[in-house]
């Protein structure tokens, strides 16, 4: 078996948070390849490594001194390699960079340097080899990952001993480096734990796992301990903080489960995610997790006889998109469709959006309602579980709260609905309670 880990930065912060990922990594012998972010904050005042590497281009663009940031960078990992005993020549890396630096470096280049330190340091520590990003990861002239060319080079370095690639960035064809999207190391993890077939992506974190719903407004959530890839997709879409779903995408595509953990509670089990479970028998729960966004828009279109038009659905959803205003849903009644937008995007077009709908469309109504909060109870049992809809409803309704908007998908994998912003912190904590606690 072979598990490959992905540490955060909050896991790379300091040298007492590296002895906690070598425990992690030694306490069991199938977690042979690691991928490690640049240092993040120790505290809340902190900085994190990556954020004074930008800071250091832009001084670097507009002749300003970096050398007070510069130094600061320095001495983070000095300390972190002195506290742990470690021999990595630290000093001449940073002299070289700042050469470069001098010289002209790119902003990719230069920003990917805290996952780079972050490595050599942890390859050492650990005893595993070092294994740079630019010799695996490669990317097409468009940006995107070349999987053909990267795979097999990743399988051809990997050796028994154990491997810790540096996350974040890789290389162009013609050489220069590149890096991924902020919290691209998410993705290199994912992108390794495909590229040699793991039977888990393990991701190292500052949470145990994901939480069944925001602890900002239900005090003490319960941690999801299983979902699917598709919940996943539906809590991060519906707003939860969750890895984004490309980040995931390399494991989904190979079905390779994903644990989400904790580095500072190794313990507990976190998250596991994959495209299916077999459920236990004695869990009653049926309700994976409750997310939502505040800022929406409902736009409700209503006309005679439009139920049976050719057409009109299209032409509807045209002008929107002409218009560069995007359709998260779309509730529909008898000769009423509804659409649900974000309401930065419609501003600024709201009229006309609506004169080209009265142009073309003819309606006998157009209605807008601002200030609407999209609320989502997300699970794959909900399918199976009559009244669904009719609790939701009588749990709001006994609590006062007016519902706006409701939908569920095709899929039945959730139930959307849609409340004065006014209502969103109590519309989760009823649907929690009602359905969790």
């Amino acid at each position: 078996m072979l598990k490959v880990l992905k540490f955060g930065g909050t896991s790379m912060a300091d040298a007492n948070q590296y002895r906690k990922v070598r425990d992690i990594v030694r306490a069991d012998p199938d977690r042979r390849v690691v991928v490690v972010s640049a240092a993040g904050k120790r505290f809340s005042d902190d900085n994190k490594i990556t954020d004074l590497l930008y800071l250091c281009h832009a001084h670097l663009q507009y002749g300003v001194s970096f050398d007070s940031i510069f130094d600061t960078i320095r001495d983070r990992y000095l300390a972190i390699r002195d506290e742990l005993g470690l021999k990595t020549d630290i000093e001449s890396e940073f002299a070289a960079l700042r050469k470069k630096m001098l010289g002209g470096i790119s902003r990719e280049e230069l920003v990917s340097r805290g996952e780079y330190f972050s490595a050599l340091l942890m390859a050492e520590f650990l005893g595993f080899d070092f294994i740079d990003a630019t010799k695996w990861l490669f990317f097409h002239y468009d940006g995107t990952v070349d999987q053909e060319k990267s795979y097999p080079a990743l399988k051809a370095l990997v050796t028994d001993r154990g491997a810790v690639i540096p996350g974040f960035y890789g290389l162009m064809p013609d050489g220069k480096i590149r890096t991924l999207t902020r919290g691209g190391s998410d993705i290199t993890g994912a992108l390794a734990a495909a590229a040699l077939d793991a039977d888990v992506y393990e991701n190292w974190t500052d949470v145990s796992g994901i939480l069944m719903a925001d602890p900002r407004i239900v005090d003490h959530p319960k941690t999801i301990e299983r979902a699917t890839y598709s919940e996943l997709r539906q809590l991060s879409y519906s707003g939860a903080q969750v890895l984004h779903e490309m980040t995931v995408f390399p494991v989904r595509e190979k079905n390779i489960p994903l644990n989400i953990r904790n580095t500072n509670d190794p313990d507990h089990p976190g998250t596991l995610i994959s495209d299916e479970f077999v459920d236990r028998k004695n869990n009653q729960r049926f309700i994976t997790g409750i997310a939502g966004k505040k800022d929406f828009s409902i736009v409700t279109i209503s006309k005679k006889g439009m139920a049976g038009a050719v057409g009109t659905l299209r032409a509807i959803v045209e002008i929107f998109e002409d218009n560069a205003v995007p359709i998260c849903y779309t509730p529909t009644g008898i000769d009423v469709i509804s659409l649900v937008v974000p309401t930065e995007k419609l501003t600024p077009h709201l009229y006309t959006v609506t004169g080209e709908l009265r142009a073309k469309i003819h309606p006998d109504s157009i209605k807008i309602a601002d200030n609407i909060a999209i609320v989502a109870a997300v699970g794959r049992k909900m399918a199976y579980r009559a009244g669904t809809s009719g609790k939701i409803f009588a749990a709001l309704g006994e609590q006062g709260i007016n519902i706006r908007m409701i939908s569920q998908g095709p899929d039945e994998l959730n139930i959307l609905v849609g409340v004065d912003e006014k209502d969103y912190a109590a519309t989760i904590r009823v649907l929690y309670d009602a359905f969790v606690k």
